[in-house]
């Protein structure tokens, strides 16, 4: 038994782990390109590995011949019968070759070639162990700013966290620890290139679903999420149990789940609605906290029109209109915001509203599939664009008129 070899790839199996057998196969083909070195060619040469012991035979295949004309191939009668007197002309002649009369070029090719073959092994493992890690989150290490771009360390590899993929503000201290979403795992010759970030959607995701047991286990599902990083997300779940409340589930006794997640955060304002296949209805919890009195919506044409009191516009429209634009994309409409005045004004409250009283319409949500109070003139209009006090896309960018 070759007892130092068998240690070292048990160590190499338990340290790096690198199977033992693709470490022996790697060896039996550093002695065969070792053999062609010394020798010029290894056509012939075969090599014999127990992988239980390690004990390894390398020899070449010679045929037994009169007249040696090529002596890497030929071998005489005379020295056959040397080995073994029962060979004849024409006999396949397996004569042993002693690895240490090689040549000292050809042990470092050997060599070389074993100590290869163990990098290309580790960065493969490093490559596979990240790889099932895409579209997930990690906990990474700070290092250090190369430029604007911050090095982490991920354990057995390292990642760069790019200036596009960083909360604008956020400033990182060396070995403080961060979580981090995988966006993208490419295996390149100098290792696993991981792409990783703190700005994506799908981080906000995760990390609810690491500290939402319900979430985890799929009673609660997040339907979708629109996140402006650093500012505010809004999240609309929905409970596959009757008896569960997706929006309490994710909020937690006291607010703890949801503060977790905004403590990692760094402060990031989180909304979480209720979904609902009714879009009018999805529209409304989107632009909470604003109190809303009607949504007019076309799910064909994917717009919708909104009318709030006068003292909510401001607020559903948001600072700089970013709780109307995190509703769009929430939602996929784009969403036309109108205070009630301007409403009566274009016709789509009666001109008694007032005097109707605002109950008749604050807690109804109207799309064109209902039926309307006959004293209530409501109608989709998406013409009036230019009337509109918020016009919001659902798009990335979307834009206030």
């Amino acid at each position: 038994m070759n007892t130092e070899l068998l240690e070292a790839l048990n160590m190499l199996e338990k340290e790096k782990e690198i199977s033992k057998e693709t470490l022996l196969d790697a060896i039996e083909n550093s002695l065969l390109n070792a053999c062609k070195n010394h020798f010029g060619k290894a056509d012939n040469i075969k090599v014999i590995m127990d992988h239980d012991t390690c004990d390894y035979q390398l020899f070449a295949e010679k045929t037994v011949v009169e007249t040696v004309e090529d002596p890497l191939e030929q071998i005489s009668l005379d020295e056959a019968s040397q080995l073994d007197g029962h060979y004849d002309l024409g006999d396949i002649v397996r004569v042993p070759i002693e690895s240490k009369s090689f040549g000292r070029i050809a042990t470092q090719n050997a060599k070389n070639l074993i100590l290869q073959k163990i990098r290309e092994e580790e960065r493969k493992v490093v490559y596979d162990q990240y790889f099932e890690k895409e579209k997930d989150i990690v906990t990474g290490i700070v290092q250090r700013y190369v430029g604007k771009n911050v090095s982490i360390n991920l354990g057995k590899a390292d990642a760069m966290l790019t200036e596009n993929e960083q909360v604008k503000g956020e400033v990182f201290k060396p070995t403080e620890r961060i979580k981090l979403y995988v966006v993208e795992v490419k295996n390149t010759t100098k290792g696993p290139k991981i792409l990783v970030s703190r700005t994506h959607p799908e981080l906000v995701k995760r990390l609810f679903e690491s500290e939402v047991t319900e979430v985890r286990d799929g009673i609660v599902e997040i339907k979708s999420i629109a996140r402006e990083a650093g500012s505010r997300t809004k999240i609309a779940v929905w409970s596959n149990d009757p008896d569960v409340d997706p929006v309490g589930a994710c909020v937690g006794m006291n607010g703890a789940r949801v503060n977790a997640i905004v403590n990692e955060l760094r402060g990031e304002k989180i909304d979480i609605i209720n979904w609902s296949d009714n879009p009018a209805i999805l529209i409304e919890n989107a632009l909470s906290p604003a109190k809303v009195i009607s949504v007019m919506a076309d799910p064909d044409e994917k717009k919708a029109s909104v009318i709030v009191p006068d003292y909510q516009l401001s607020l559903a429209i948001g600072k700089e209109g970013q709780n109307a634009r995190l509703a769009a994309r929430l939602t996929g409409y784009k969403i036309d915001i109108k205070s009630e005045t301007q409403a009566i004004e274009s016709g789509e409250l009666p001109e008694n509203y007032m005097e109707l009283g605002e109950g008749v319409y604050e807690e109804d949500v109207y799309d064109e599939n209902e039926e309307y109070p006959e004293d209530a003139d409501v109608e989709v209009d998406t013409e009036a664009e230019n009337e509109t006090e918020a016009n919001v896309q659902p798009e990335e960018d979307g834009e206030e008129a």
